[in-house]
Protein backbone atom coordinates (compact mmCIF):
# COMPACT_ATOMS: atom_id res chain seq x y z
CA UNK A 1 0.00 0.00 0.00
CA UNK A 2 2.72 2.47 0.99
CA UNK A 3 5.73 3.19 -1.19
CA UNK A 4 8.15 4.67 1.31
CA UNK A 5 10.79 7.14 0.23
CA UNK A 6 13.08 9.56 1.94
CA UNK A 7 12.02 13.18 2.20
CA UNK A 8 13.30 15.05 -0.84
CA UNK A 9 16.22 17.39 -0.29
CA UNK A 10 15.52 21.06 0.27
CA UNK A 11 16.26 21.96 -3.34
CA UNK A 12 13.22 19.90 -4.43
CA UNK A 13 10.74 20.81 -1.68
CA UNK A 14 8.50 23.86 -2.03
CA UNK A 15 9.64 26.91 -0.08
CA UNK A 16 6.68 26.82 2.30
CA UNK A 17 7.14 23.07 2.89
CA UNK A 18 10.77 23.65 3.92
CA UNK A 19 9.79 26.50 6.22
CA UNK A 20 6.98 24.56 7.87
CA UNK A 21 9.17 21.50 8.39
CA UNK A 22 11.75 23.66 10.18
CA UNK A 23 9.01 25.30 12.23
CA UNK A 24 7.53 22.02 13.42
CA UNK A 25 10.87 20.42 14.16
CA UNK A 26 11.52 23.39 16.46
CA UNK A 27 8.02 23.29 18.01
CA UNK A 28 7.72 19.52 18.44
CA UNK A 29 8.77 19.45 22.09
CA UNK A 30 6.09 22.03 22.94
CA UNK A 31 3.36 19.75 21.55
CA UNK A 32 4.55 16.47 23.10
CA UNK A 33 2.46 16.84 26.27
CA UNK A 34 -0.75 17.65 24.38
CA UNK A 35 -0.04 14.68 22.12
CA UNK A 36 0.30 12.44 25.16
CA UNK A 37 -3.05 13.62 26.49
CA UNK A 38 -4.77 13.13 23.13
CA UNK A 39 -3.39 9.59 22.76
CA UNK A 40 -4.68 8.72 26.24
CA UNK A 41 -8.27 9.89 25.64
CA UNK A 42 -10.91 7.19 25.41
CA UNK A 43 -13.12 9.41 23.24
CA UNK A 44 -11.79 11.60 20.42
CA UNK A 45 -12.16 15.35 20.84
CA UNK A 46 -11.81 17.95 18.13
CA UNK A 47 -10.06 21.28 17.81
CA UNK A 48 -8.55 23.60 20.38
CA UNK A 49 -11.69 23.44 22.57
CA UNK A 50 -11.71 19.61 22.54
CA UNK A 51 -15.34 19.28 21.44
CA UNK A 52 -16.35 15.64 22.11
CA UNK A 53 -16.79 13.21 19.25
CA UNK A 54 -20.10 12.16 20.82
CA UNK A 55 -21.39 15.68 20.14
CA UNK A 56 -20.18 15.87 16.53
CA UNK A 57 -20.20 12.33 15.11
CA UNK A 58 -17.21 12.92 12.85
CA UNK A 59 -15.97 9.31 12.74
CA UNK A 60 -17.79 6.06 12.09
CA UNK A 61 -17.80 3.96 15.25
CA UNK A 62 -16.56 0.92 13.36
CA UNK A 63 -13.82 1.39 10.78
CA UNK A 64 -12.84 -2.27 10.55
CA UNK A 65 -11.50 -3.11 7.11
CA UNK A 66 -11.16 0.54 6.10
CA UNK A 67 -7.85 2.00 4.97
CA UNK A 68 -7.14 5.47 6.33
CA UNK A 69 -4.41 8.09 5.97
CA UNK A 70 -3.69 11.13 8.12
CA UNK A 71 -2.13 14.00 6.19
CA UNK A 72 0.12 16.08 8.42
CA UNK A 73 -0.25 13.86 11.47
CA UNK A 74 2.01 15.62 14.00
CA UNK A 75 2.02 13.32 17.04
CA UNK A 76 -0.49 11.04 15.21
CA UNK A 77 -3.21 11.01 17.86
CA UNK A 78 -5.93 11.17 15.18
CA UNK A 79 -4.39 8.12 13.52
CA UNK A 80 -4.46 6.39 16.91
CA UNK A 81 -8.19 7.10 17.18
CA UNK A 82 -8.75 5.63 13.72
CA UNK A 83 -6.66 2.55 14.51
CA UNK A 84 -8.62 1.89 17.70
CA UNK A 85 -11.81 1.88 15.64
CA UNK A 86 -10.37 -0.80 13.37
CA UNK A 87 -8.89 1.19 10.49
CA UNK A 88 -5.64 0.22 8.82
CA UNK A 89 -4.08 3.65 9.04
CA UNK A 90 -0.97 5.33 7.67
CA UNK A 91 0.25 8.60 9.22
CA UNK A 92 2.29 11.10 7.18
CA UNK A 93 4.21 14.16 8.35
CA UNK A 94 7.21 16.11 7.08
CA UNK A 95 8.65 16.80 10.55
CA UNK A 96 11.06 14.14 11.85
CA UNK A 97 10.78 15.56 15.36
CA UNK A 98 6.99 15.26 15.40
CA UNK A 99 7.22 11.69 14.13
CA UNK A 100 9.73 10.87 16.87
CA UNK A 101 7.07 11.82 19.44
CA UNK A 102 4.50 9.73 17.56
CA UNK A 103 6.81 6.68 17.62
CA UNK A 104 7.38 7.06 21.35
CA UNK A 105 3.63 7.22 21.96
CA UNK A 106 3.06 4.19 19.76
CA UNK A 107 5.43 2.20 21.97
CA UNK A 108 3.84 3.56 25.15
CA UNK A 109 0.31 2.60 24.04
CA UNK A 110 1.23 -0.59 22.20
CA UNK A 111 -0.38 0.62 18.99
CA UNK A 112 1.58 0.21 15.75
CA UNK A 113 0.88 1.68 12.31
CA UNK A 114 3.17 3.11 9.61
CA UNK A 115 4.61 6.57 10.27
CA UNK A 116 5.96 8.03 7.04
CA UNK A 117 8.18 11.10 6.79
CA UNK A 118 6.78 12.76 3.69
CA UNK A 119 5.19 15.90 2.32
CA UNK A 120 1.38 15.84 2.05
CA UNK A 121 1.70 17.62 -1.29
CA UNK A 122 3.66 14.57 -2.59
CA UNK A 123 2.22 11.53 -0.81
CA UNK A 124 4.30 8.36 -1.36
CA UNK A 125 1.27 6.08 -1.73
CA UNK A 126 -0.31 4.46 -4.75
CA UNK A 127 -3.48 5.72 -6.39
CA UNK A 128 -6.84 4.76 -4.84
CA UNK A 129 -5.20 3.22 -1.76
CA UNK A 130 -7.50 4.62 0.94
CA UNK A 131 -11.14 4.84 2.00
CA UNK A 132 -10.59 7.82 4.33
CA UNK A 133 -8.19 10.77 4.39
CA UNK A 134 -8.18 13.04 7.42
CA UNK A 135 -6.38 16.15 8.65
CA UNK A 136 -6.82 18.12 11.86
CA UNK A 137 -4.72 21.29 11.58
CA UNK A 138 -2.26 19.30 9.47
CA UNK A 139 -1.95 19.50 5.70
CA UNK A 140 -5.22 21.43 5.58
CA UNK A 141 -3.55 24.40 7.30
CA UNK A 142 0.13 24.07 6.40
CA UNK A 143 0.06 22.80 2.79
CA UNK A 144 -0.97 24.42 -0.49
CA UNK A 145 -4.69 23.57 -0.90
CA UNK A 146 -4.44 22.97 -4.65
CA UNK A 147 -1.65 20.45 -4.10
CA UNK A 148 -2.72 18.56 -0.98
CA UNK A 149 -6.40 18.27 -2.02
CA UNK A 150 -5.29 16.93 -5.41
CA UNK A 151 -3.13 14.35 -3.62
CA UNK A 152 -6.02 13.40 -1.33
CA UNK A 153 -8.19 12.86 -4.40
CA UNK A 154 -5.51 10.74 -6.04
CA UNK A 155 -4.99 8.38 -3.11
CA UNK A 156 -8.69 8.01 -2.22
CA UNK A 157 -10.87 5.38 -3.83
CA UNK A 158 -14.11 6.44 -5.54
CA UNK A 159 -16.58 7.05 -2.72
CA UNK A 160 -13.75 7.68 -0.27
CA UNK A 161 -14.19 10.38 2.37
CA UNK A 162 -12.08 13.45 3.09
CA UNK A 163 -12.39 15.05 6.53
CA UNK A 164 -10.41 18.10 7.63
CA UNK A 165 -10.55 20.61 10.48
CA UNK A 166 -9.28 24.16 10.03
CA UNK A 167 -9.72 27.63 11.46
CA UNK A 168 -12.94 29.19 10.27
CA UNK A 169 -12.92 31.88 7.62
CA UNK A 170 -14.47 34.34 10.09
CA UNK A 171 -11.75 33.73 12.64
CA UNK A 172 -9.05 34.32 10.03
CA UNK A 173 -10.61 37.69 9.24
CA UNK A 174 -10.87 38.78 12.88
CA UNK A 175 -7.58 37.69 14.50
CA UNK A 176 -4.88 40.39 14.63
CA UNK A 177 -1.69 40.00 12.62
CA UNK A 178 0.40 40.73 15.69
CA UNK A 179 -0.05 38.72 18.87
CA UNK A 180 -3.58 39.25 20.06
CA UNK A 181 -7.06 37.84 20.48
CA UNK A 182 -9.82 37.59 17.87
CA UNK A 183 -12.14 40.55 18.18
CA UNK A 184 -15.41 41.80 16.75
CA UNK A 185 -13.88 43.70 13.80
CA UNK A 186 -12.91 42.47 10.35
CA UNK A 187 -9.18 43.11 10.04
CA UNK A 188 -8.36 41.86 6.52
CA UNK A 189 -10.15 41.40 3.19
CA UNK A 190 -12.06 38.18 2.58
CA UNK A 191 -11.38 38.32 -1.15
CA UNK A 192 -8.00 36.93 -2.11
CA UNK A 193 -7.36 35.36 1.28
CA UNK A 194 -5.00 32.41 0.87
CA UNK A 195 -1.38 32.36 2.01
CA UNK A 196 -0.80 34.03 5.38
CA UNK A 197 2.53 34.67 7.09
CA UNK A 198 2.15 35.93 10.66
CA UNK A 199 4.77 38.36 12.00
CA UNK A 200 7.35 36.54 14.07
CA UNK A 201 6.23 33.08 12.91
CA UNK A 202 8.58 31.33 10.46
CA UNK A 203 5.79 29.10 9.12
CA UNK A 204 3.33 29.60 6.27
CA UNK A 205 -0.41 29.00 6.72
CA UNK A 206 -3.17 28.74 4.11
CA UNK A 207 -6.65 30.11 4.83
CA UNK A 208 -9.39 29.97 2.20
CA UNK A 209 -12.85 31.45 1.95
CA UNK A 210 -15.74 29.01 1.86
CA UNK A 211 -16.21 29.65 -1.85
CA UNK A 212 -12.56 28.91 -2.57
CA UNK A 213 -12.66 25.69 -0.52
CA UNK A 214 -15.71 24.52 -2.46
CA UNK A 215 -14.06 25.27 -5.79
CA UNK A 216 -10.82 23.49 -4.84
CA UNK A 217 -12.74 20.44 -3.64
CA UNK A 218 -15.03 20.24 -6.67
CA UNK A 219 -12.16 20.82 -9.10
CA UNK A 220 -10.51 17.72 -7.62
CA UNK A 221 -13.54 15.50 -7.85
CA UNK A 222 -15.10 15.95 -4.41
CA UNK A 223 -18.70 16.59 -3.43
CA UNK A 224 -19.11 18.55 -0.19
CA UNK A 225 -21.32 16.63 2.24
CA UNK A 226 -21.15 18.76 5.36
CA UNK A 227 -19.57 21.79 6.98
CA UNK A 228 -19.60 21.54 10.77
CA UNK A 229 -19.02 24.82 12.57
CA UNK A 230 -17.70 23.95 16.01
CA UNK A 231 -19.24 25.56 19.07
CA UNK A 232 -17.45 24.69 22.30
CA UNK A 233 -19.43 23.73 25.44
CA UNK A 234 -19.82 26.40 28.12
CA UNK A 235 -17.33 24.52 30.29
CA UNK A 236 -14.65 24.25 27.57
CA UNK A 237 -11.10 25.44 28.15
CA UNK A 238 -8.07 25.79 25.91
CA UNK A 239 -4.39 26.60 26.28
CA UNK A 240 -4.45 28.72 23.12
CA UNK A 241 -4.61 32.47 23.70
CA UNK A 242 -5.77 33.77 20.32
CA UNK A 243 -9.51 33.35 20.93
CA UNK A 244 -11.75 33.50 23.99
CA UNK A 245 -14.51 31.08 24.91
CA UNK A 246 -17.03 33.94 24.74
CA UNK A 247 -15.97 34.67 21.14
CA UNK A 248 -16.01 31.00 20.11
CA UNK A 249 -19.49 30.49 21.51
CA UNK A 250 -20.83 33.39 19.43
CA UNK A 251 -18.90 32.74 16.21
CA UNK A 252 -17.14 29.58 15.02
CA UNK A 253 -13.35 29.72 15.25
CA UNK A 254 -13.05 26.21 13.80
CA UNK A 255 -14.87 24.18 11.18
CA UNK A 256 -14.84 20.61 9.91
CA UNK A 257 -15.29 19.91 6.21
CA UNK A 258 -16.56 16.56 4.98
CA UNK A 259 -16.37 15.70 1.29
CA UNK A 260 -16.62 12.54 -0.76
CA UNK A 261 -14.62 11.48 -3.80
CA UNK A 262 -16.81 11.05 -6.86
Amino acid sequence: MVLERAVADDSVLSEHVRRNRIRWDAEARNYAASGERAWARQEPTWGIWRVPESQLGVLAKDLAGKAGVELGCGTAYVSAWLARRGAKVVAIDSSPAQLATARRLQRKHGLAFPLIEADAERVPCRDAAFDLAISEYGACLWADPDRWVAEAARILRPGGELIFLVNSMLFALCVPAEDGVAGERLLRPAFGMRRIEWPGDPGVEFHLSHGDWIRVLRRNGFEVEDLIELRPPESATTSYQYVTLEWARQWPCEEIWRARRR
